[in-house]
């Protein structure tokens, strides 16, 4: 594949087309690509979870999460002098911090109008999305490190590719490099944007919600030019799915960013969550089920892991994530009473939205089932399990956790006032009002697969981008065939 797009000479300031190779396939293992990452040691692959029990490292020291980059591989060449033959080398980044959702590799540890029924056919391929250039300099003028080397001259190990993910309620940033059969992450952003905030009232995204994401896109923006990346697959998801200015507001990015988002379907969201983290799940017979809880939608995916790479056999999406859930129970009452109301509410929506699903796969719920999820619901209350001080990725990726754990952790936070989970490590004020709706969304999730044991991913659909993108678009996960049918919200 041969990407063109224009970029701003660095020092005439003329533009000029620059011809960007995009065909580069890493080595393959077994059909995947497993992810790594270096911190100055021994590269930790994304490989099959071990089995044996690992001891959380101590959050002691540990950084707060905030806009944070991670170290990244090898070394970073200065652009030549006059002399030549003269190089200097640097190393690039810093110790990685704790900010959720950035790309630290670990094998696995222990310690109501709903929408129709989903899709149930005969597993085949679906076409992935090719990447496209980073950034578009005719919206905002980028430049390049080395304007002595054409880029399809560069090795094609050190090429960046990088993936955005525009949620519900977050916006996330992963860049990162082949390296063998593994990535390694070059840099990481996370915000709380709240786009859909409001959505489920007005049917269209707020100004104020749309400012939010726009600042963290800029922010996404600045990182893809100071780390020079040309291949790259930004999403958006729920809240633009659903908006009726959804388009409009894709368009405002990409004239103040350059940034072009592609809003994608529900089902290739679940294809996307699925490839980023299905490397985590415990090793057993049968099916297994993963599962993503966003800020919109929460999607439900049944997998058969006997092959080379995991085949759907069965999904579905609802348009309930913690956001929406939330706001479609209005305002609750502080006291014992009405707290137990709402979150029986939740869970109410949450089960009929299942319904059919439920059904549909109940005579699969043999046997010692596997579950795995990855979203903030969970990577939080794992935390909570482990009594962390502050979040700690390193201790919480790829854990195993007891289900009734997750369910009394659940029941105890849907008790506590609004300031009592404020007060809580590893909620705070961002996530104190959401995490009841994850809650509510979780227990239905362990009603439907009643699992023994939860497996915790805190990666996903940037994971999964990025693994599409290394592997030249082939598509790794197969989905199903007939076209998701999408819900409304009541």
């Amino acid at each position: 594949m041969v990407i063109k797009f224009p970029l701003r000479h660095s020092r005439t300031g003329k533009h000029k087309r620059i011809v960007v190779m995009a065909d580069f396939i890493p080595p393959v293992r077994g059909g995947q690509i497993s992810s790594g990452e270096d911190n100055g040691q021994a590269q930790d692959t994304a490989g099959p979870p071990s089995t044996s029990r690992r001891t959380p490292p101590s959050p002691t020291g540990t950084k707060k999460r905030d806009d944070a980059s991670l170290r990244s591989a090898g070394r970073a060449r200065r652009p030549r002098g006059g002399q030549g033959k003269a190089k200097s080398r640097k190393r690039a980044g810093a110790a990685p911090s704790q900010e959720r959702g950035e790309q630290q590799p670990k094998a696995a540890k222990t310690g109501t109008g709903m929408p129709a029924a989903g899709p149930r056919a005969s597993a085949t391929p679906l076409s992935a999305t090719p990447p496209s250039p980073a950034i578009d300099p005719g919206a905002r003028n980028a430049e390049t490190s080395r304007p002595d080397q054409r880029p399809d001259q560069r090795r094609p190990d050190r090429q960046a590719y990088a993936a955005i993910d525009l949620g519900t309620n977050n916006c996330r940033l992963l860049i990162a490099r082949p390296s063998g059969e593994n990535f390694v992450v070059v840099d990481a952003f996370s915000r709380v944007v709240r786009l859909g905030e409001g959505l489920g009232q007005s049917g269209a995204l707020s100004q104020e919600a749309m400012d939010r994401a726009l600042a963290a896109l800029s922010v996404c923006a600045d990182k893809l030019r100071k780390r020079n990346v040309h291949v790259a697959h930004s999403v958006a998801t729920e809240a633009c799915r659903r908006a009726a200015n959804g388009a409009e507001f894709i368009e405002r990015v990409y004239d103040e960013t350059g940034i072009r988002l592609n809003i994608i379907s529900a089902q290739e969201e679940a294809r996307l969550a699925v490839l980023g983290c299905h490397v985590l799940l415990e090793q057993g017979p049968g099916p297994a089920m993963i599962f993503d809880i966003g800020g919109g939608s929460t999607e439900l995916v049944l997998i058969d892991t006997t092959g080379f790479a995991p085949r759907i056999l069965d999904w579905q999406s609802v348009p309930w994530g913690v956001v929406s859930l939330t706001e479609s129970v209005g305002n609750i009452h502080d006291s014992v009473d009405a707290r137990a109301a709402a979150y029986a509410e939740m869970r109410d929506r949450v089960d009929q939205g299942f319904a059919q699903f439920a059904r549909r796969i109940a005579a699969m719920r043999e046997g010692g089932l596997r579950l795995l999820g990855t979203s903030g619901t969970v990577t939080t209350l794992a935390s909570l399990h482990l009594d962390l001080p502050q979040y700690d990725r390193r201790a919480v990726d790829g854990l195993i956790v007891p289900a009734d754990s997750m369910r009394s952790i659940s029941n105890r936070l849907a008790r506590l006032s609004l300031a009592e989970r404020q007060n809580l490590p590893c909620i705070g004020r961002e996530r104190a009002d959401l995490v009841v709706a994850g809650c509510a969304i979780l227990e239905s999730i362990l009603d439907i697969w009643p699992a023994e044991r939860l497996g915790v991913a805190d990666r996903g659909i940037r994971e999964g981008i990025l693994r599409s993108l290394m592997a030249g678009g082939r598509n790794l996960v197969p989905t199903l065939a007939v076209p998701h049918t999408e819900g409304t919200l009541r």
